[in-house]
């Protein structure tokens, strides 16, 4: 494990920390206008800022849940119970996180260490130390993706090169360095690349707003361009890799991520570039195959399949990337080439350990 220095030094856009017995989250809504922080004291005021979107991102969402379960031990302070002491804002964090993700592997987390705690002195030091763990284990992973993903680029062509990705999915939706944008970022330092296009991502603008932010804090040459332009770039500009990130993959490997990545992958296919999926593993739902032709009347009669829209309130925000349009999905376990329910299990098994 990396030390707390070399995380910080590699984690060098914070989007959240730890500080002075508070957290304090980087307010997204903000951006790119202004830098201005959240400082949050209790689990009430981290609910609010994932509820308002202040924070976004799965892994960033989970990791500020998991702090908020701590500050809510803090403010109990001691408990015969604490299962129960914590249950009532454990489900208001939960309430609070947006329906198409899967944060809630790290409540989930907080509660298992919680029932392992049962006879523990210091419980709330004890839950601290664990979100700790947790954003810490974020960056470590992020770190491992963006190694791998640039060592896949590099294999197919050593040279500086054009990439293209969508949507944000950089340190702002992390503990600080980032899936898609950590591969980007561990291949610019590499001199793998010329220039990044970022796509704005309508209709929320997360490419413009938030990816060019990103890119320019960290002097990566990036160039944004509004998404019907995607295909004419792909054709006039030479250009190997669409990188982006997604919100949930399904277990037979399909993506769901923001709206405009499925017309992508079908573009870069016809234009002969690779398309990298980067996401954490905790964001693979092993219960969840999506189809859109299945009746989603009665979900106990589909054997697991959903359709989008059984996953989401507001399912046009997001698209479904079919797995056969992805050439790999990067995680910190490693890479999946060509995703499928077979590849993606073995992924996920219990005997891998890498």
């Amino acid at each position: 494990m990396q030390s707390q220095e070399q995380l910080t030094v590699e984690a060098s856009i914070s989007a959240i920390e730890w500080s002075g017995g508070a957290l304090r989250l980087l307010d997204q809504r903000a951006l790119p206008e202004e830098v201005r922080y959240l400082e949050c004291l209790d689990a009430a005021a981290i609910a609010e800022a994932i509820r308002s979107q202040a924070v976004r991102g799965g892994s960033l969402v989970g990791i500020a849940a998991a702090y908020g379960v701590a500050l809510a031990a803090r403010s109990i302070g001691e408990s015969d119970d604490w299962a129960a002491a914590l249950a009532d804002d454990v489900a208001m964090l939960e309430a609070s996180m947006p329906d198409i993700v899967q944060p809630s592997w790290a409540l989930r987390m907080m509660q298992e260490r919680t029932r392992r705690l049962a006879d523990h002195a210091d419980v709330p030091g004890e839950l601290l130390s664990a979100a700790m763990s947790i954003h810490h284990s974020d960056i470590e992973a992020n770190l491992t993706m963006g190694k791998l993903g640039a060592q896949l680029i590099r294999k197919h062509q050593k040279g500086k090169q054009n990439l293209m990705t969508h949507s944000n999915a950089g340190a702002l939706t992390g503990a600080g360095y980032g899936t898609a944008l950590g591969v980007v970022r561990a291949a610019h330092a590499a001199g793998l690349v010329a220039t990044v296009y970022v796509n704005e991502t309508r209709p929320e603008l997360e490419g413009a707003r938030l990816t060019e932010w990103e890119l320019t804090q960290l002097g990566v040459p990036a160039q944004v361009a509004v998404d019907s332009a995607a295909a004419h770039h792909m054709k006039s500009v030479p250009m190997t890799w669409v990188v982006v990130g997604a919100e949930r993959i399904a277990a037979n490997g399909d993506v769901i991520s923001a709206m405009g990545t499925y017309a992508l992958a079908i573009l870069a296919m016809h234009h002969g570039l690779r398309f990298m999926v980067v996401a954490p593993s905790s964001i693979i739902d092993m219960g969840l195959e999506i189809d859109d032709e299945v009746a989603s009347d009665d979900p106990s009669d589909n054997d697991g399949r959903r359709k989008l829209s059984d996953l989401t309130s507001n399912p046009q925000t997001f698209d479904v990337t079919p797995a056969d349009l992805v050439d790999v999905i990067v995680t910190e376990k490693g890479l999946v080439e060509r995703p499928d329910a077979t590849r993606i299990a073995d992924l996920m098994s219990h005997r891998r350990l890498h």
